[in-house]
């Protein structure tokens, strides 16, 4: 299943990071090959596809102008990738069905791969949409994104996934704390900041992150369910990972079945929360549809 959305943004997504980034040919070219090696393997570009969806649905009109900035949650989400596959960390030699990056360039260029897709990405988030006109939204912008990747966000997510890892028994409220920090909270950032560069009113904004919220938390139900029924072929990194490791899963908790479940619960939490951004919020509904329902 493809939505709509993806077939709109992706390719437009796609032109815009080949911009951002250095090329090869400038030095240190390394370092440049690395990090257009990891953004371009391949991968979804959800996060960057809320992010405009979310921007048109809340009635931004300057497609062009935003999407450097959209490009930036793409650079963040990456370089987030690069450091978990690191040994210190899930150890994972295949990413998007490629060899993730420290297997190809050595864990001191992907971690500086990953250092530097993160400040660019700031810096694009900084300075995008450029103009004066917003000026203001990137700073708000700016601190949603940084906050979301911070110690009670991302980065501490990762600390706390680690520290459950080996645990005999890890509680569900436990483990859906983990993965709001991990995962949820930079993808509800996503899809704030796209309201947020069109101008959206407060309760709008409410309503983007609450959807996020819940589609977050149904993304890594659903990661753990195709982790642990899914082949190598099919969803391009080492199946069967988690449980060897032993991480907490949702499929450790409750079973396939039982995640399967509670992601289709979450799905529709996910669209009841959509109702405050009226008829444009259809546009937001085939993302979260795709999400859901991917077998990869």
């Amino acid at each position: 299943m493809t939505a709509a959305a993806f077939e709109k943004w992706v390719p437009k997504i796609e032109a815009s990071l080949g911009e951002v980034l250095p090329a090869v040919a400038e030095e240190p070219s390394k370092l440049h090959e690395a990090m257009r090696y990891s953004i371009f393997a391949g991968g979804k570009r959800i996060r960057p596809v809320l992010a405009m969806t979310a921007y048109e649905a809340c009635g931004g009109n300057e497609p062009e102008v935003v999407l450097p900035a959209a490009a930036a949650l793409e650079l963040l989400h990456t370089y987030s990738l690069i450091h978990d596959d690191l040994p210190a960390m899930d150890n994972d030699d295949l990413r998007r069905g490629k060899p993730t990056s420290h297997v190809v360039f050595g864990e001191a260029v992907a971690i500086l791969a990953g250092d530097a897709l993160l400040t660019l990405g700031a810096e694009l988030l900084m300075t995008r949409p450029k103009g004066a006109a917003y000026l203001a939204k990137r700073a708000k912008a700016s601190r949603v994104v940084f906050k979301a990747l911070g110690t009670r966000g991302m980065a501490g997510g990762q600390v706390l996934d680690l520290e459950a890892e080996g645990a005999e028994q890890v509680k569900a409220d436990d483990l859906a704390k983990i993965h709001r920090m991990k995962t949820g909270v930079f993808l509800e950032a996503c899809l704030v900041c796209g309201g947020i560069w069109a101008g959206a009113r407060a309760e709008t904004l409410a309503a983007l992150k609450r959807y996020g919220a819940a589609l977050g938390m149904a993304f890594q139900v659903v990661d753990d369910i195709l982790d642990a029924t899914q082949t190598k072929e099919t969803i391009g990194k080492t199946p069967g990972k988690d449980e060897k490791s032993g991480k907490a899963t949702f499929v450790k908790v409750w079973g396939v079945a039982g995640a399967r479940r509670h992601a289709d619960r979450l799905l529709s939490e996910a669209l009841r929360a959509l109702s405050p951004v009226g008829e444009r919020s259809l546009a937001l509904r085939e993302p979260a549809h795709f999400v859901v329902d991917r077998d990869r």
